[in-house]
């Protein structure tokens, strides 16, 4: 097993690698704690840091965290914990590809070690897709848009790009970071998948572990979609009190403004959603919005608890789910990763009027 497999595990000839090792993954996580120590630490540490920790010293142990790593992503199987995971992952991928490919002249010397930009072209199918040019490159714009769905930033859009002749340019940054998102969808790709029982009881305190890391972290600015009949009972409640026009208590208006910044609401959509309330006011809604979701305060605050809401008397309706869910926000996770993706319409997408449930 080669360093340059251990370094970028998620290449074809890694997964090959492995393979032809026959490496038996029930053996491995019964027999070599430090294979599961590392995997452990790789999905732990992408919840807590956003990165997967430095690599272990032995090649062969840090290439096989990889798959057991992402069997303990499945065991959780929590769809906040799989993109941050692959995140993770895809820019510690990102930083040494990067690494690699400024030390051009070394890896040539050292070719087991690094990967250079034509390999990872080729690795993706983009060699025929991307071109340089006297100022950069260009990319076919069939594959340019998948690639970049995922990135927030306007200047992504196509409508900024000075599309010519089926080829969008991109300086070599971009191009740096539409392979990231690339290596993001494959460690995504086939996630969360059936793991036998016999490696789900051994990897079970492990996985027991994640969860309690991610129980305890504050995860809310997450979620960029608005779909408000996925809301939690509570938070539909306030949302059509809001519109109804009545007066909402502060504790209500924070819970409502807060969860809305936390599934990604500008603060112009969420003082609209204000305006046909009665006490509407746009400068103290503007200035209350901006508060909660950090823009004027050092702090983001979160949607309260369950408990909270319930010691206010914002709790109602509650339906099946609200009785094994600790959090509003965590409610909404799991409407969404239980909702099919081509049924999330957002309403920001459609209209104010789809947020009022008309």
């Amino acid at each position: 097993m080669e360093r340059l497999h251990a370094r970028y595990p998620f290449l074809e000839a890694a997964r090959e690698a492995v393979a032809t090792e026959a490496v038996d993954l029930a053996t491995i996580v019964e027999q070599d704690g430090a294979v599961v120590e590392r995997a452990s630490q790789r999905v732990s540490t992408a919840l807590e840091d956003g990165e997967i920790g430095d690599p272990h010293r032995d090649p062969r142990t840090e290439l096989l965290s990889y798959p057991v790593a992402r069997v303990l992503v499945s065991l959780v199987d929590e769809g906040i914990l799989i993109r941050k995971y692959a995140r993770a992952e895809a820019e510690a991928a990102h930083e040494r590809f990067t690494a690699d490919i400024e030390n051009t002249v070394e890896l040539k010397s050292v070719s087991s070690t690094g990967l250079e930009l034509e390999d990872l072209l080729a690795e993706f199918g983009l060699e025929d897709a991307v071109r340089s040019t006297d100022d950069g490159y260009r990319i076919g714009v069939g594959r340019y848009l998948p690639l970049a769905a995922g990135l927030r930033d306007d200047r992504w859009r196509l409508v900024n790009r000075a599309l010519s002749g089926g080829e969008v340019p991109i300086d070599e940054d971009e191009l740096h970071t539409l392979l990231r998102e690339a290596i993001r969808e494959r460690i995504e790709e086939g996630l969360p998948f059936a793991v036998p029982d016999a490696i789900a009881t051994t990897l079970e305190p492990e996985a027991e572990e994640i969860r309690d890391v991610l129980a305890e972290l504050d995860l809310t600015r997450e979620i960029d979609t608005v779909v408000p009949d996925l809301f939690p009972p509570c938070m539909k409640a306030l949302l059509d009190d809001i519109q109804k026009g009545e007066h909402l208590p502060h504790h209500s208006r924070f819970a409502i403004t807060a969860f809305l910044t936390s599934i990604g609401m500008s603060t112009d959509e969420i003082v609209e959603l204000y305006r046909v309330n009665s006490s509407f006011g746009e400068e103290m809604t503007r200035y209350q919005t901006d508060h909660i979701g950090g823009e004027t305060s050092p702090t983001e605050y979160s949607p309260p608890s369950c408990a909270t809401m319930q010691s206010y008397g914002d709790c109602v309706n509650k339906d099946d789910l609200c009785e094994r869910i600790p959090h509003p926000m965590a409610y909404y996770e799991k409407r969404i990763d239980q909702t099919d993706e081509d049924e999330l319409e957002d309403w920001r997408e459609g209209g104010e009027e789809s947020a009022a449930g008309d």
